[in-house]
């Protein structure tokens, strides 16, 4: 079990990794979306004002889980501990609402467009955040 853990500092690594690949992949599908649409300037501004709301959310949840992490008293955690549960059950709602809807074709087009560009651009900040509280949490030793 001790080869599962590792430094609480190397879990803000991970939570940046899991966060930037995770909003690459949904501002792919978002650009995609727009690929196959006909463009409209007014979607290019809610893609922005999408990012700009779940940017200052996962912001401040950036925040909130680099302190629980550093928090930790044990300096070695096991690797899953990036999150806590109620993040995971967030994460799995939202990846299997997004999938399962999209799937269905429940989302036009042009809705996937904007609104999964403008949350996949956010989710990636999320994930530069974690990795920028990751090299912050190197300096301060």
């Amino acid at each position: 079990m001790k080869m599962l853990k590792v430094k609480k500092r190397t879990l803000l690594w991970i939570a940046g990794i899991v966060w930037l690949i995770a909003g690459v992949n949904v501002a792919r599908l978002g650009i995609i979306s727009y690929l196959e649409i006909e463009q409209q300037w007014y979607l290019y501004v809610l893609s922005v004002v999408i990012f700009i709301l779940f940017g200052m959310m996962f912001f401040r949840m950036s925040q909130k889980h680099t302190k629980r992490i550093m928090g930790y008293e044990e300096e070695r955690q096991p690797f899953w501990r990036f999150f806590d549960l109620k993040a995971y059950i967030i994460m799995a709602v939202m990846m299997g609402g997004g999938i399962g809807l999209r799937a269905a074709g429940v989302f036009p087009s042009w809705f996937v467009a904007f609104f999964y560009s403008g949350l996949g651009c956010a989710l990636a900040l999320a994930g530069v955040l974690f990795i920028r509280n990751y090299i912050a949490s190197r300096r301060e030793k």
